[in-house]
């Protein structure tokens, strides 16, 4: 297992846009939005792809990264805290579950984090980066 992730944001009303949300619609593919599931990542280009790792310790560094570009932009910062966060990434990254952040920030806007499995457990998209259908 390996895993992907990615990033939006964007004005949160944007995500209203549900039917481009799913893998389903003619949209999905060009849609800046984030996927309705979280393993439907995987269907989207690979240029959305932000980083790919082999390892959790990493992605879980990534996640905290991220988070720490983030919060000072965070509507609510007194939410769920960081070390709550990584903890729970820890845990669950290496069973095959995809963590998703998503927050409302300043001004309307809205951030996803996400750090997806691949393979994943929901999904039976092709690796975006190996091109390849991985074996669960």
């Amino acid at each position: 297992m390996h895993w992907h992730a990615y990033t939006w944001t964007g004005d949160g009303e944007e995500q209203e846009r549900e039917d481009e949300r799913r893998p389903d619609s003619p949209d999905f593919l060009s849609s800046p939005l984030p996927p309705m599931r979280t393993g439907d990542w995987l269907a989207k280009p690979s240029s959305r792809i932000v980083a790919t790792f082999d390892e959790v310790e990493p992605a879980v560094d990534w996640l905290a990264a991220q988070y720490a570009k983030l919060s000072a932009a965070l509507l609510h910062p007194n939410g769920v805290g960081l070390r709550t966060r990584l903890e729970n990434a820890s845990d669950a990254l290496p069973r095959g579950v995809d963590v998703q952040w998503g927050e409302w920030l300043s001004g309307g806007r809205f951030t996803t984090v996400a750090m997806i499995c691949c393979p994943n457990r929901h999904t039976d998209h092709r690796c975006p980066v190996r091109r390849s259908r991985v074996r669960r």
